[in-house]
């Protein structure tokens, strides 16, 4: 907190939150964005002409951009999955609820955190919870967002859920990810990274400091390996 306070008082615009701190970053945030309240964390903090720190979150719409502009998955009217009920779960679901799929499912190996956060954004989009043994394959976009990614596990979840779907994993490395590899032995449609989000959610927190949207391809460009990758035969 000290550390945050000295870079604001010796003039700096804003910084990027990563984890574990985004919650703690509520307590350093004068004002908050909406967004950044609905995903309960905070992974950019701006320092404002009068002083106040605002507190947004970017993650959510750098993962949309990834999907959408860079990989051309298509969400609107799609069936999403998503993996997981933490904190990054929860920062996805309005970002992706604007693309107005035609229902997200929120799934995760404890099936009562699923509800509970499904029942905070119910009457906002079409959204259910539904245990992990009770999916059926008919997704068209499955996003991994457990924390089974950071102990290199994946899901425990029927490989033919994912079977032609486009899988998205929002960890990344210098290897495919665990849930990548997994993906593509059961027959996924394509498997991508969390690398364009990180690029993504970075360049909007570059244009909220500066009002400039960079340009990101070149900087895709330089890992192709964890782009677009079809995994089908």
């Amino acid at each position: 907190e000290k550390t945050v306070e000295k870079f604001f008082s010796d003039g700096g615009r804003g910084l990027n939150v990563t984890a574990p701190h985004k919650k703690k970053a509520f307590l350093i945030a004068d004002r908050v964005r909406t967004r950044a309240r609905n995903a309960g964390a905070i992974n950019i903090l701006t320092a404002q002409d009068d002083g106040t720190l605002v507190g947004d979150n970017t993650d959510g719409s750098g993962l949309v951009r990834d999907l959408t502009e860079n990989l051309r998955i298509k969400l609107k009217g799609s069936r999403i999955l998503l993996l997981g009920a933490g904190g990054s779960a929860r920062g996805a679901i309005m970002p992706l609820a604007r693309e107005k799929p035609a229902m997200l499912t929120v799934a995760n190996r404890t099936h009562a955190n699923a509800l509970s956060l499904v029942e905070s954004f119910t009457g906002m989009t079409k959204i259910e919870a539904c245990p992990l043994d009770k999916l059926t394959a008919d997704f068209d976009v499955v996003i991994h967002a457990t924390a089974a990614g950071l102990k290199n596990r994946i899901p425990l979840l029927d490989g033919g859920v994912i079977r032609k779907a486009d899988c998205y994993d929002l960890m990344y490395g210098r290897d495919e990810t665990p849930f990548m590899k997994w993906a593509q032995r059961q027959g996924a449609k394509s498997i991508h990274d969390g690398w364009g989000m990180l690029v993504e959610q970075a360049a909007e927190s570059f244009k909220i400091w500066t009002g400039v949207l960079p340009e990101t391809k070149a900087l895709l460009a330089a890992r192709p390996s964890r782009r677009r990758r079809d995994s089908g035969p």
